[in-house]
Order: C-alpha cells, then sequence, then structure tokens
C-alpha cells in the first residue's frame, strides 16, 4: 500500500477547480491556481495515481432521464442464517452492487443496518423494486422508506 498523498494548498484549489469542471483544461485550471500548465498537468497526474482522483463522469439529472421518484430505505438484516454460506451482510452488499435502482448504499450505525439511495421512474417501479428485488432477498428482515418531496440541496463536490 502506498502512502497517502500529500495536499497543499494548491492541490485542494486544483481539486476545487476540477470538482467544478471536470472538463476543464491543464491552461484553464493552470490560470484559476497560479501555476504553468506543465506543472499543474504533474498535479493532476500526481492526484490521480495516488488515487485522490478517483475518475470523471458526467453527472445526468434524474429527471431527465425518467427518475422522478428519490426514495431512501432503511434496510435491517436478519443477523445469523443457517440457510446462507455467507454472512447475510455479505450476501447483502453483493446483492446491491447488481440493483441499477440502488443509487447509493451506506452500512448504519444504530437500530438499521443500511441506508438505499434509490432512484425510480414512478411509484409503480418502486413498489416493484421493494416486493419483487428487496423483500425478497433473503437476508432482508425489514425495512422503511421515506420519499423525497424536494430536493433541496445536491453536491458531488467535497468541502475542501
Amino acid at each position: 500500500m502506498s502512502a497517502p498523498v500529500q495536499l497543499d494548498k494548491i492541490d485542494l484549489r486544483v481539486l476545487e477547480v476540477l470538482q467544478a469542471d471536470g472538463r476543464a483544461t491543464y491552461d484553464q485550471i493552470a490560470d484559476k491556481v497560479g501555476l504553468s500548465p506543465s506543472a499543474t498537468l504533474r498535479r493532476v497526474k500526481r492526484l490521480e495515481e495516488g488515487g485522490v482522483i478517483s475518475g470523471y463522469v458526467a453527472l445526468v439529472q434524474p429527471e431527465h432521464v425518467g427518475l422522478t421518484l428519490t426514495a431512501y430505505i432503511n434496510v435491517r438484516l436478519e443477523k445469523y442464517a443457517e440457510t446462507h454460506k455467507r454472512n447475510p451482510m455479505d450476501a447483502f452488499r453483493a446483492s446491491v452492487q447488481g440493483w441499477p435502482e440502488v443509487v447509493e448504499c451506506s452500512s448504519l450505525t444504530g437500530e438499521m443496518d443500511y441506508l438505499l439511495c434509490v432512484r425510480v421512474a414512478d411509484m409503480a417501479h418502486y413498489s416493484r423494486f421493494v416486493m419483487d428485488t428487496l423483500l425478497r432477498h433473503p437476508s432482508v428482515q425489514d425495512c422503511k422508506t421515506s420519499f423525497v418531496l424536494e430536493s433541496i440541496k445536491r453536491t458531488t463536490a467535497l468541502p475542501l
């Protein structure tokens, strides 16, 4: 395992610029951080190779592709299962990877085990996902859903 990348103020500024515009050119980034384009290129490459920057993506607005309903589902798993050769949490984690409706899954402390962020077209799509996929998973004991009425803030940018 390699040592963590040490970040200075310029690295953080480069990251801020890229978070705002992942398609910014090295010239544009250099202009905003006060470096030459070649020095900026070296920094970005170092951040990529060090795993600080893990990739570049297009952010798609869910509503524009027909995914108008967002739900947060708290999931509780059974703790022990004699029917499973694997731990129930391992089985659930593996299954979640194949469910396209789940755009985020976090392990939690407290009463519930996982929090899923689910994006679907409508209530019928949500119902099919819950009834035919989630509740049929052998590890799932219970789930509770909250629906998003309005998204107040949505960002992928980290507070650097």
